[in-house]
């Protein structure tokens, strides 16, 4: 593994991606009933991808995600649309909050939760996709 930042980044940025994430989750899991939501869950956890990819460089980043930045956004606005189909399904007015019971682990799954992972997939896709980007054209400018 090549590291393109220094070493106090480089730990900082090994010990921040795991909170930052479950903070990310927090955020995303808590946002239908308080402040928080798929947005700001989606930059929060962008901003981790984003401290790895300068300590560690573009390519640890990718490995580490194994996922484009492209594909998140495909599939959140995949789930982001699909989260108005239970309403259509039961005969009401688009977006109408549908819920359902989980009861063996006591969880309320809903249509605004899917929306909002989308939501959160769309934003994490954009901004990783953006920063990457620019870290791309910065080294292309450098050579």
């Amino acid at each position: 593994m090549v590291r393109s930042g220094t070493l106090i980044l480089s730990v900082a940025a090994r010990l921040l991606l795991p909170l930052q994430l479950l903070f990310s989750l927090f955020l995303l899991l808590r946002g239908h009933d308080e402040p928080g939501g798929g947005f700001i869950a989606g930059l929060v956890a962008s901003g981790a991808f984003a401290l790895y990819l300068f300590a560690y460089g573009g390519r640890a980043m990718h490995a580490m995600l194994k996922v484009s930045p492209r594909d998140l956004i495909g599939v959140g606005l995949t789930l982001g649309v699909l989260s108005t189909l239970p309403a259509l399904w039961q005969g009401e007015p688009f977006f109408t909050a549908q819920w359902w019971t989980i009861p063996l682990i006591d969880f309320k799954a809903s249509t605004p939760l899917l929306f909002d992972i989308g939501v959160y997939l769309v934003v994490l896709g954009s901004v990783l996709t953006a920063i990457t980007a620019l870290v791309d054209n910065d080294r292309e400018d450098d050579a």
